[in-house]
């Protein structure tokens, strides 16, 4: 598998659960602490605790230490890269097709 593939699948399974999408998509409204996300989604703590950590490791999210807290924040820079690299594969599979259309 090429290094982009498993980068797909981290980050297929890293955001693949409903759970941690919903913390996705606060976290696109800006950086919360574990404590915000609970309260904020339901969630338990160690339930937050364990998808943030998914999200992590998929490169997905970040965190910064401040005083006692740890705030979470995107990572927009991983998430843009990875979209721009599948919307280019998309788009030259787009071009190989129609050419073979043609013919």
């Amino acid at each position: 598998m090429t290094d982009f593939c498993n980068e797909i699948e981290k980050f297929g399974k890293g955001i693949g659960s409903a759970s941690r999408y919903r913390l996705v998509e606060n976290l696109f409204k800006g950086e919360k602490t574990v404590s915000e996300l609970v309260k904020i989604t339901g969630l338990s703590q160690p339930a937050v605790s364990q998808h943030l950590k998914t999200l992590k490791s998929a490169n997905i999210v970040f965190n910064e230490k401040r005083g006692q807290e740890i705030f979470y924040s995107i990572n927009i820079k991983y998430i843009l890269g990875i979209l721009k690299n599948l919307s280019e594969k998309v788009q030259k599979q787009k071009f190989h097709n129609n050419k073979s259309r043609r013919r």
